[in-house]
């Protein structure tokens, strides 16, 4: 990393009320932030709101958009849920893969296709796998957008059991974590090959992370939801 760019890092994290990733929620009260990346998916997606709908519960979908375009339904879907619909991408390939005015521009095409689809303002970028420089953050930031990283996963992207998934997550999450889940597996289509899809049943799989923070006194929320009486934590996160 170059002094220029170690300068930049050094006054990004001086700033945070105002730079850096939504990481968490300071909050009063007992809830965790439910969110979902790499669909909307005919596979999972249904399952999942059919266990927060009976958990009670609401969530954040970081949705693809060249998946969305295909299942407009389940963009309804998930808005009729109550849920919330945020952007993670055209497709699934690292925006750090582009310069800055690259980024920039996908990011800005994609947040406006997303919300002609959706009849919603998108408010929430997550970048795919997490992946940001500077550049790309405050690509992302030009296009109107804040960037949301994750306190804790679900692990269902490993080839692991359910009962390990959700102790893991149940393990890493507190009041006001955030969540990463998926109700898809990005692939080919998608811009990536990461390998065969893991076998999980995402429905249960939600249904049971549902539980288990209910057995902790943890009521899952979107992150706008839980932003109305909380307070976005936020850090200065960047991969180089």
């Amino acid at each position: 990393m170059t002094k220029a760019r170690q300068a930049l890092l050094a006054r990004l994290t001086g700033s945070l009320p105002v730079h850096g990733s939504i990481v968490g929620v300071a909050t009063e009260e007992r809830t965790v932030v439910m969110t979902y990346g790499d669909g909307p998916s005919p596979d999972g997606t249904p399952g999942v709101l059919d266990a927060l709908a009976e958990a009670g519960a609401t969530a954040t979908f970081f949705v693809l958009v060249g998946r969305a375009r295909k299942h407009p339904e389940l963009l309804e879907r998930i808005v009729a849920g109550g849920h919330e619909l945020a952007l993670h991408g055209d497709d699934h390939v690292r925006l750090t893969d582009f310069s800055e005015e690259i980024a920039y521009r996908r990011t800005l095409a994609a947040k406006q296709e997303l919300e002609q689809l959706s009849g919603q303002s998108i408010e929430w970028f997550r970048p795919p796998y997490g992946a940001q420089s500077i550049e790309t953050w405050q690509a992302v930031k030009r296009a109107g957008l804040q960037t949301v990283l994750w306190t804790a996963t679900a692990w269902d992207v490993k080839d692991v059991g359910e009962h390990e998934r959700v102790a893991h997550a149940v393990r890493h999450c507190h009041q006001g974590s955030i969540l990463l889940a998926h109700d898809g597996f990005a692939g080919p289509a998608d811009g990536v090959d990461d390998g065969p899809e893991p076998e999980v049943d995402r429905g249960a799989l939600a249904a049971e992370l549902l539980s288990g923070f209910a057995r902790e006194g943890l009521v899952g929320r979107s992150l706008g939801e839980a932003l109305r009486v909380g307070k976005a934590v936020r850090r200065a996160r960047f991969t180089e």
